[in-house]
């Protein structure tokens, strides 16, 4: 079978291997569809290793069909199409670290309990739309830990998968303002189809002036003007956002953090001691898989659509990988078979 792994830096490499041997508590699924996300291109650039120098097995936002079962395995037929919690258990990481990716033919869930390892998906749910259930729970849980509300006034920087995925879950909440920040206008464009009623590029527009006219300008702190944003979420890990949200934050605002940083920034810690600005983290999805799986199950293909912006077959996943490091480009998914 095909099996996309990472080699060294910027060396990620399509090869054969052997097809996996079932045990009597594992399941062998069939891949059928799997997002391409943000950090399979972090490992792919710096070249991420296993322990011991093994090649890095690529790819996580999957769903599949299962194709064979061992006799130990309760709950799972062949037959079955699910979608996969690819951080299940500590002993069942899928393309973050673990044996296994799901940029394969085949993807062998060792130990595998259904509800766990494997979501069922609900009756006609495409792949597609499954294999989006992974991004969009990291996107929910961001929203989840911002405590959002209708009337608050939000601002997401960043406009890729996981930021375009919070736009979509804050105007199913009902909030009423949400801004979208990016340097993209391609990726601007499709954050305005999936809800966000305002757009900055601050390439182009000054941030600042344009938040204090969507948001208003609220009580100066030290002296110095400040926005009447209620909600940052930084969803984009460029070096200055952080930077750029304490200085224009009002007293009391909140900054939800789920962007990976490469390397450590400076924050000015006086400024946000000052303005009580709280800040949460927001990593993977302890809770939010199952809400999501129901809640695309039962939306329109008009209200996802926008989402998805490319697709290719698996033949064609070095065109996918580099088409997903493009600013023009939302979720990019790969087709098996």
């Amino acid at each position: 079978m095909r099996v996309v792994q990472i080699h060294g830096p910027n060396d990620v490499r399509v090869d054969e291997a052997p097809k996996p041997v079932v045990g009597p508590y594992d399941v062998l699924l069939k891949i059928d569809a799997c997002g391409v996300c943000g950090s399979d291109l972090t490992f792919a650039k710096y070249g991420f290793q296993r322990e011991g120098g093994e090649p890095w097995p690529l790819g996580h936002e999957a769903s599949g069909t299962v194709v064979e079962a061992g006799n130990k395995v309760e709950g799972i037929a062949p037959g079955l199409r699910a979608v996969i919690n690819p951080t299940g258990a500590y002993d069942n990481i899928i393309g973050n670290g673990g044996s296994e990716g799901a940029f394969a033919d085949y993807l062998l869930i060792r130990n595998a309990k259904l509800d766990v390892h494997l979501l069922p998906l609900p009756e006609g749910m495409s792949a597609e739309r499954a294999a989006l259930v992974e991004p969009m729970a990291v996107a929910l849980h961001g929203v989840n830990r911002g405590n959002v509300s209708v009337d608050d006034k939000v601002v997401v920087f960043g406009a890729g998968p996981i930021g375009l995925g919070a736009v979509f879950w804050l105007k199913r909440r009902g909030v009423k303002n949400i801004v979208s920040v990016d340097l993209s206008e391609a990726r601007l464009a499709i954050a305005r189809d999936l809800g966000a009623t305002a757009t900055v590029n601050p390439s182009k527009t000054d941030l600042n002036e344009a938040l204090g006219e969507l948001h208003g300008i609220t009580a100066p702190v030290m002296g110095k003007p400040t926005v009447g944003t209620d909600l940052f979420m930084d969803m984009a890990g460029g070096p200055t956002v952080l930077e750029s949200i304490i200085k224009i934050a009002q007293f009391h605002a909140r900054i939800v953090l789920t962007a990976v940083y490469a390397a450590p920034v400076s924050l000015d810690l006086q400024t946000m001691l000052l303005k009580e600005i709280s800040m949460t983290t927001a990593v993977s999805y302890p809770d939010e898989l199952p809400d999501v799986l129901a809640t695309l199950a039962q939306i329109s293909e008009q209200d996802i659509k926008p989402y998805v912006t490319h697709r290719f077959a698996f033949e064609e996943f070095a065109s996918a990988l580099q088409t997903a490091k493009e600013p023009t480009s939302g979720k990019v998914m790969v087709y098996f078979d």
